[in-house]
């Protein structure tokens, strides 16, 4: 997901989008750790797409 998608979102949609995000992050490290992932970059841009959510969050609501 670009910054740009990401920006267009409220902030309650945010923190349902991370929330979704996380859960399919710990999904994919707890299959990766029985038997490997065809493509392990998506954990990483999983990761990723997490941490951008977070920080256009905290942009948005400093005080969060």
């Amino acid at each position: 997901m670009k910054s740009a998608e990401i920006k267009e979102l409220s902030a309650k949609d945010l923190e349902e989008r991370i929330e979704t995000e996380k859960a399919q992050y710990a999904r994919l490290r707890v299959q990766h750790a029985v038997s490997p992932v065809e493509n392990p970059s998506v954990i990483k841009k999983s990761r990723r797409d997490i941490a951008r959510m977070l920080t256009i969050l905290r942009q948005k609501n400093p005080k969060c």
